[in-house]
């Protein structure tokens, strides 16, 4: 497990790395902002699991910046990348505070969130100038390949017309010793 990281300054919200995402893992961005987590809620103060997704295999999916979850979250999964997984401490003030809290969630609890990111999505609406970026990523390989492909035919192409024209030559030589022995035979 990694050192905690406080990212926000005034210990508010820490994460502390559980385990890390691949080097080429996707984070949550603009256009990426739905995120699916797989979570375990805990009481600092207690110990005590108040919500999870592990017990019914759900995911929990919420867009990222739009105030729909705690403070904290929209902080730490900023920071994370699919596959991480990692453990956020958040004081009330980045939690529930006063107001809004659960019932079985003290208003001034600190909290503590396992949190796993599944995956990031694009936000309905946002999607097709993505679908459209990913075309024109796609189709920019599609010509890249072709072009090594064209340029391997005709590799090979040149390979098979040396191979031709020294098999030429060989035979050519070939011939000429035949003709070569044919002549000495026949001023004999």
């Amino acid at each position: 497990m990694g050192n905690p990281i406080d990212l926000t300054g005034d210990g508010g919200v820490t994460k502390t790395v559980v385990r890390s995402p691949k080097p080429d893992a996707v984070a949550p961005s603009d256009s990426l902002s739905l995120v699916d987590v797989h979570y375990e809620g805990i009481l600092a103060e207690s110990g005590e699991v108040f919500d999870t997704t592990h017990e019914d295999n759900t995911v929990f999916s919420f867009e990222i910046g739009t105030g729909s979850v705690i403070k904290a979250w929209d902080i730490a999964l900023k920071t994370m990348k699919v596959g991480e997984v990692a453990k956020i401490t958040c004081k009330p003030e980045y939690a529930y505070g006063s107001a809004d809290s659960p019932p079985e969630i003290p208003p001034e609890a600190t909290l503590i969130f396992e949190v796993e990111l599944v995956a990031c999505r694009p936000r309905k609406g946002s999607s097709l100038s993505i679908v459209s970026d990913e075309k024109a990523r796609l189709e920019e390989l599609k010509k890249q390949r072709e072009m090594v492909a064209a340029n391997k035919e005709e590799e090979k192409k040149k390979r098979e017309e040396a191979k031709a024209a020294a098999a030429a030559r060989i035979q050519a030589k070939l011939d000429a010793k035949k003709n070569q022995g044919k002549g000495k035979g026949k001023s004999k």
